[in-house]
């Protein structure tokens, strides 16, 4: 298992993604969202109590659901579990190569994609940790959008952002101060969203 925070749980193991996709573990993944034992699941997917506590303790071993209490019922232990809170975040970089050269063009979008992936991978670790500490990572994020009327003005906008931007770093840039990554993308707004921006 990866991180896990009460935000999101965060997914960095291969093995514990491929225990997540089987149908039935997904659906006992989404009715876990309000807590429950694996005889009232069975009941209510009209399977052994049996097979579906297999199910149960696999997902359980992956820290994809958790305990929340144990009840004594007819002299035995009723265990109660639920799926982590939050979302699942499944580590993107997981799929990428590590033979693969990446793509360092700035305009191609398989660097986007690897720059994407790496930010989310970054960010939920560091989020987990900060949160096993008590803390709260600082982070920002500043979205717009923009309609370009010809294809040369996607290269001038982005020169003309990287030197605005350079302008506003030199001035908060500290060298003793901790240092933040910025990552600027940008991608044709999906269809649907278009006339919405």
């Amino acid at each position: 298992m990866g991180c896990v925070t009460a935000g999101l749980t965060y997914v960095d193991q291969p093995e514990h993604v491929r225990l997540a996709l089987s149908p039935l573990r997904r659906r006992l993944l989404g009715l876990l969202r309000t807590p429950s034992s694996a005889t009232r699941l069975a009941n209510e997917l009209g399977l052994p109590r049996q097979r579906v506590n297999y199910h149960l303790r696999a997902l359980e071993t992956a820290g994809l659901v958790e305990l929340v209490e144990e009840r004594p019922r007819r002299g035995c232990t009723e265990r109660i579990l639920r799926t982590r809170p939050g979302t699942f975040v499944v580590d993107p970089t997981m799929m990428i190569a590590d033979e693969v050269v990446q793509e360092r063009d700035q305009y191609a979008a398989e660097h986007l994609v690897n720059v994407a992936a790496a930010t989310v991978r970054d960010v939920a670790r560091m989020q987990a940790g900060a949160a096993a500490d008590g803390k709260r990572l600082l982070t920002f994020t500043v979205e717009a959008a923009v309609r370009f009327a010809r294809p040369d003005d996607l290269h001038a906008f982005t020169d003309e952002l990287a030197d605005a931007i350079r302008q506003v770093v030199d001035r908060y840039d500290s060298p003793k101060g901790r240092p933040y990554r910025m990552v600027v993308g940008g991608h044709p707004a999906p269809a649907d969203q278009g006339d919405k921006q």
